[in-house]
């Protein structure tokens, strides 16, 4: 049976999905990163959205990569999982 993951490695054999696939690292490491944040929290997005006054649909839907939150949408929910939104610029690495 072959597995996602699978898929994946062989369509990263072609350049130019790989260029789009590597484009949408930073959307999907923050998308990641709000699940694990509010997981981690012990939180259900019901919670985060009593918290927050963020809609649990809104919330959903940025878990689910359909919206891209704002700075300020952001800021709203580290601080109702008790936490600060830190954002980094890092050198680009070549190859």
């Amino acid at each position: 049976m072959r597995t996602l993951q699978d898929a994946l490695n062989e369509k990263m054999k072609n350049p130019d999905f790989k260029r789009e696939y590597d484009a949408l690292e930073p959307e999907f490491a923050i998308i990641q990163a709000m699940i694990d944040a509010r997981k981690n929290s012990g939180l259900t997005q019901k919670e985060l959205s009593e918290k927050t006054g963020i809609a649990q649909g809104d919330i959903s839907k940025l878990e689910n990569g359909v919206a891209n939150p704002s700075l300020r949408t952001l800021q709203r929910l580290a601080a109702g999982m008790g936490m600060k939104l830190k954002v980094e610029f890092l050198p680009m690495q070549n190859g």
